[in-house]
């Protein structure tokens, strides 16, 4: 049966089996999925089930519905794919197969998501903020799944472990080794930017450069 991983920071909240025609998303009561969340409209998704096919539908919401980091009205659902719905992301599961460990889902820090303004002057919207850009996972089962990197800081890690942290300023992202203990570095191998060791200085990202950390390989990439 197919199932939903809900995420927050990279741990896994909760497992969700998608029993039934329909599940709504949302942070009124009422919806099947209740999330306490003031970026995530009242009744913000919708997971519909029509067959052997899963679909995704963002209601309406202030925000926006993302499917592996690009926002989304309706689509089909693949094996791996990752929603995300303000600050929660599901990751989809359909592979009966593939098992997921709770050490697989890296964790960024991800601040409220931007809303688009519109001026009454010139009836044009602007976003708020510095371009965005983030992350996606390249291999292993969770293939696609997509790290929005919206904070001044964002960390990334594994099992636990700070391993990278990516920095956001007005001329784009920056990405540095954080630094390890003695016994840390032994046991994790140091984080890697096309191919080469991370240093504790600030190197700079651009658009669809590998990273690797603990064998995850990721690309960055800036979102359009």
């Amino acid at each position: 049966m197919a199932k939903l991983i809900l995420t927050l920071d990279g741990a896994v909240i909760r497992e969700y089996e998608i029993d039934k025609d329909s599940i709504s998303i949302g942070r009124k009561h009422g919806n099947d999925i209740q999330l306490n969340d003031l970026t995530i409209s009242g009744r913000h998704s919708l997971i519909t089930q029509v067959g052997e096919h899963a679909y995704i539908d963002d209601l309406g919401s202030t925000n926006g519905t993302l499917l592996n980091g690009a926002r989304v009205a309706k689509s089909q659902l693949k094996h791996g794919d990752t929603i995300q719905t303000g600050n929660y992301q599901f990751t989809y599961f359909c592979d009966e197969d593939t098992d997921y460990e709770p050490t697989m889902f890296l964790r960024a820090e991800i601040e409220d998501t931007q809303i688009m303004e519109v001026s009454n002057n010139s009836g044009q919207g602007t976003a708020k903020g510095e371009p965005l850009a983030g992350v996606r996972v390249m291999n292993g089962p969770l293939a696609k799944k997509v790290l929005e990197l919206r904070k001044p800081f964002n960390t990334l890690g594994f099992n636990g472990d700070k391993l990278a942290m990516i920095t956001r300023n007005s001329d784009g992202y920056t990405i540095s080794a954080i630094r390890q203990s003695s016994s840390h570095r032994d046991t994790v191998a140091p984080p890697l930017l096309n191919g080469k060791t991370i240093s504790i200085e600030p190197e700079v990202l651009n658009d669809r450069d590998t990273l690797e950390l603990a064998g995850t390989q990721m690309e960055f990439f800036y979102l359009h």
